[in-house]
């Protein structure tokens, strides 16, 4: 827990750090004696860093619809294409109600598994002489349903395959070509598979966005858990991706440990480790309409 707290601090006061400082635009506006302040944006191209949710919201009455696409380990072998042959996904669709607050359905082939989640953007970040907000934040909230058959008598418990996740975003973008995010989370199982296991996960996760040119960025996100709360044989989920902006379409191309596309798969259930191979190829599509 002193792990979690030690980075949060540091990353709230490395923004405030940050924020004391005038930038390029902030003295523009001081020499021409204005006082507004102007939103920051695209913090993030997408509503997802990799697999984790960036601060974004879907704009209001835009809908956004996801395909999340993960191919099998690349140390699999030639004989399954080096993970080519094996696939899972995840197909979803993401609607703005306003500026401020998003829902999306989705369903994951991992676990046949259906999600719903809230988003609400309580502060956004501001730039200017006056009124400024050096952070965003949102907050986060989803569910999902596990449907995959387990063969034996827990079937008949519905509530054992509900899982919960509530997650707080905070992000500043330090300048056009930077933005980093860090991500406290709590993750609620109903049900775990062994008694190694914990049926509540606190994780700290962080996230980044580097710039490259005008339509290509490298972005990466990173949760640590303890090795107490995942039980024996997970880990904790590292992915590295590059977003490629085509017009209406953000695509992006990414390596992760993790199969798993939503929170409780992918900060609970990640059992891949990148020191012996068990990287696993994939791709996001986003189409905004």
């Amino acid at each position: 827990m002193k792990k979690y707290i030690l980075i949060t601090v540091l990353f709230f006061a490395f923004a405030a750090a940050a924020q004391t400082k005038t930038s390029t635009e902030d003295s523009l506006l001081l020499a021409s004696g204005s006082g507004v302040s102007e939103e920051v944006e695209a913090t993030f191209k997408s509503t997802r860093i990799v697999n984790a949710h960036s601060v974004q919201t879907v704009g209001r009455h835009s809908l956004d619809f996801r395909i999340m696409h993960r191919f099998g380990a690349l140390n699999s072998g030639l004989y399954n294409l080096f993970g080519l042959d094996i696939a899972s996904m995840r197909m979803g669709f993401e609607y703005g109600l306003s500026h401020r607050l998003m829902v999306g359905l989705g369903r994951s082939t991992e676990g046949k598994t259906y999600d719903g989640f809230l988003k609400y953007r309580i502060f956004i970040q501001h730039r200017g002489i006056k009124n400024a907000t050096p952070l965003s934040v949102t907050i986060l909230g989803s569910t999902s349903y596990k449907t995959l058959k387990y063969g034996n008598p827990r079937d008949t418990f519905w509530q054992g395959k509900v899982d919960y996740n509530l997650q707080l975003l905070a992000a500043r973008k330090f300048n056009e070509r930077f933005s980093l995010q860090l991500m406290p989370t709590w993750v609620h199982r109903n049900l775990v598979e062994t008694i190694d296991q914990k049926n509540d996960i606190i994780a700290i996760g962080i996230g980044g966005r580097v710039k490259l040119n005008k339509r290509v960025a490298i972005n990466f996100d990173y949760f640590y858990t303890s090795t107490n709360q995942l039980g024996k044989g997970y880990t904790n989920p590292l992915s590295i991706g590059i977003d490629i902006e085509t017009g209406g379409h953000v695509f992006q191309l990414h390596f992760t440990n993790s199969r798993g596309m939503i929170e409780k798969q992918f900060i609970g259930e990640t059992n891949g480790k990148w020191s012996k191979g068990d990287i696993l190829f994939g791709f996001n599509l986003s189409r905004v309409f």
